[in-house]
């Protein structure tokens, strides 16, 4: 008889922000799958009751922690929360985030408030405190989901590139920071990926025409971007996966 494979995160600790949808939630499925428990941050909590409820009917552990991001004391708090419901944490996934595109000229100014509060300062913030107990452990990993627009900019993308620009800056710099503390640091940047993004598009023309271009193509699944998570945080501890830029076969 073949003897089961051992599951490659079990007894980690994996908190998710944004976990009640889209790339959120398959991470938080994919990383239980390896047998971690996970901690589901987002806003909406019959929607992370609901994915919780189906972790553990599969025999997983699952713990819910509604807080809003974009306020920055909850943004540390969840984290604390993570820690004090399983005693440790030793992966992050900063997912939470928003797509704002638009022209420059015409752009919301709230729009890019909102997506550096969301997409840069939680992200910041929960890094911090995650870190800050990681390092006493001599191991974590910070993941953090940027974008394509971190690589690049286009018409409409300048606000969101900006913060996804940002997002790479940071990531760098604390992994040269925090090696020598056994925590790795990895930024995953996909392309078009089949979610909820679009939806919260305020620029109607941006997002016609953006509907528009994805409607033309076939785009990544969350699954797919899961699956860049498990490869980065079940790699041996001497491996630090940097980046990992991951692109639809027909995105240009």
């Amino acid at each position: 008889m073949t003897t089961p494979s051992p599951l490659r995160l079990s007894g980690q600790v994996a908190l998710v922000t944004g976990a009640s949808s889209g790339i959120g939630e398959a991470t938080a499925r994919a990383l239980d799958a390896e047998g971690a428990a996970v901690v589901l941050v987002a806003r909406r909590q019959q929607r992370l009751e609901a994915l919780a409820e189906s972790i553990r009917r599969e025999g997983g552990q699952a713990a819910v922690v509604v807080a809003d991001l974009a306020d920055l004391a909850q943004a540390r708090d969840a984290v604390m929360q993570a820690i004090g419901l399983f005693g440790r944490l030793d992966i992050l996934v900063n997912n939470a985030g928003v797509m704002l595109l638009g022209p420059v000229a015409d752009a919301d100014p709230g729009d890019w408030q909102r997506m550096m509060e969301l997409n840069v300062l939680a992200l910041m913030h929960c890094t911090q405190a995650a870190v800050q107990a990681m390092g006493g452990q001599g191991r974590g990993h910070i993941v953090n989901i940027s974008s394509v627009s971190g690589r690049g900019a286009g018409p409409t993308s300048a606000g969101y590139s900006a913060s996804k620009w940002a997002v790479g800056g940071f990531s760098e710099g604390l992994r040269q920071e925090v090696r020598l503390l056994g925590i790795r640091v990895t930024v995953i940047e996909p392309g078009v990926v089949a979610t909820e993004l679009t939806e919260h598009i305020t620029h109607s023309a941006t997002k016609e025409s953006y509907e528009g271009r994805i409607a033309q193509m076939t785009p990544l699944e969350p699954e797919d971007i899961a699956a860049a998570v498990v490869y980065a945080t079940t790699q041996p501890p001497r491996v630090n996966v940097n980046e990992i830029l991951i692109r639809p076969l027909d995105q240009g």
